[in-house]
């Protein structure tokens, strides 16, 4: 999880300050191009109006959308109340506490899953991803394994010695490799090849189809550059063949906790990977992302609780459908449960998971492409949006995607009137008229609106949703 161009996004069209995301359009206040709100919006949205009916003309409410999980019979929960929210790699003694701030998912097991672990988790009631072992196999019919996994991270170089055991096996799997001594290598040689990821995943589909093969990958998904993929740097074509080895892709990158300048504190990267993994998968499985909440390198880089709740968001709105904590602390002195003891981050993040599992039947209902734009005053901070519509309102959650303070102006299409936009967990309300508001972001800002009519009895019309590619 922490070991030491093919597709360029929209998120890092910095120059233009322009970002499309998967569900709203956005455009710079100083580009003329055919997706910039009408010119009188931001006197529309500031102004006072007449008092017509609001009405909203798109689209449907309550529909929830296809869960991506329905096609196993053992996999993770398809309630639209479900949203997977995990910690990686921890002890089950520690289960109740994890649950008691949101936390409904452990993936890997130390040296397991064993029958002890296994009979904690199911007492405290969390679900778990592991090995396919001997011990893991005997409780197929038990619903609290929700997935299978791999090792973590095989798109990083594997040690010498321990993984690869000769030139010749290296050669086999890597054709463009060298054919040289082991001891030219030095401590680290290739990553696992795609082809032997894939191999693996046929094997552990044939041992248990009623499930998914969870995986996660390096930081080398969202940095071309990362040199931990040894010879494979530079190399972003893999993760097009690395992720059919799998059902359910993640990925972890930790901007606070690196030191390398091209990635210290570029926490856009963090929703950037979740883009392209997105991308690379075609839309066609849930992608899922590990997030730092510890200071796992050292005391001087621990994140705040302001930047958990941004990558974490940021990640949601780029279309990331599960959340990983990374939890532990090596320096300067190992700590296994290291957000557990942060009580300050540990409160945080119990109340980021709870308003995560609020809005799961939310982010469960369909993603409405196209249906509105965002306007960034600051071309060097672009905003990003996700729109959904549930229970007759409709939900805008939005972020700033860099390190600077900008305007955005709304224009949402289809909502007729005057409304008001609740921005959840910040105790205020904006003035909505025809679908237009305005708000502030500082740097790397979160704000999630809830839109509703001000009256009652209105009833909206349908429109065509994005669902995931089946």
């Amino acid at each position: 999880m922490i070991t030491k161009v093919l597709l360029q996004m929209a998120l890092v069209l910095v120059a233009g300050g322009l970002l499309v995301s998967a569900s709203c359009a956005v455009v710079n206040e100083e580009d003329g191009n055919k997706a910039a709100l009408p010119a009188d919006a931001t006197e529309a949205a500031t102004t006072a109006a007449p008092q017509e009916a609001p009405t909203v003309a798109q689209p449907a409410t309550g529909r929830q959308q296809p869960s991506p999980y329905a096609k196993w019979e053992n996999g993770p929960p398809t309630n639209p109340n479900f949203f997977p929210i995990a910690v990686w790699l921890q002890s089950p003694r520690n289960a109740a506490k994890y649950k008691a701030i949101g936390i409904n998912t452990y993936i890997g097991l130390h040296k397991g899953p064993t029958e002890e672990q296994l009979a904690e988790l199911k007492k405290q009631g969390m679900y778990v991803i592991c090995d396919q072992n001997e011990v893991g196999l005997k409780h197929k019919d038990d619903k609290m394994i929700i997935a299978w996994m791999h090792g973590d991270e095989p798109d990083n170089a594997h040690p010498i010695g321990t993984y690869w055991k000769s030139p010749e096996e290296i050669k086999a799997a890597w054709p463009e490799a060298p054919l040289q001594p082991l001891e030219k290598w030095g401590k680290w040689g290739p990553p696992v090849p795609p082809k032997k990821i894939i191999a693996d995943y046929e094997l552990l589909k044939q041992r248990d189809p009623s499930r998914p093969v969870w995986m996660n990958l390096g930081q080398g998904v969202a940095w071309d550059e990362w040199v931990g993929r040894g010879i494979r740097t530079n190399k972003p074509q893999d993760y097009v063949e690395y992720v059919k080895g799998a059902d359910i892709i993640s990925y972890d990158i930790y901007p606070v906790n690196q030191d390398r300048p091209q990635v210290k504190n570029q926490h856009w990267m963090v929703p950037y990977g979740v883009e392209r993994l997105i991308q690379w998968t075609d839309n066609r499985k849930p992608i899922w992302n590990v997030v730092e909440c510890t200071p796992y390198s050292g005391a001087d880089r621990r994140p705040s609780p302001e930047v958990v709740r941004s990558q974490v968001w940021m990640s949601i709105i780029q279309g990331s459908r599960g959340i990983v904590y990374f939890v532990h602390v090596f320096n300067p002195e190992f700590i296994e449960a290291g957000l557990l003891a942060d009580e300050e981050m540990a409160k945080a993040v119990g109340i980021l998971n709870k308003q995560i599992s609020d809005l799961a039947p939310v982010l469960n209902s369909p993603t409405l492409d196209r249906l509105a734009t965002v306007r960034s005053s600051n071309d060097k901070t672009p905003i990003n949006a996700l729109v959904k519509r549930h229970d007759g309102s409709t939900y805008v959650f939005a972020a700033a995607m860099r390190d600077g303070a900008t305007r955005g102006t709304f224009a949402i299409q289809g909502l007729v009137g005057n409304m008001q936009a609740e921005v959840l967990g910040e105790d205020r309300r904006i003035e909505v008229h025809n679908g237009r508001f305005i708000d502030e972001f500082d740097g790397y800002d979160i704000h999630l609106y809830k839109i509703s009519p001000r009256q009652a009895g209105v009833r909206p019309a349908a429109a065509a949703p994005r669902e995931q590619a089946e």
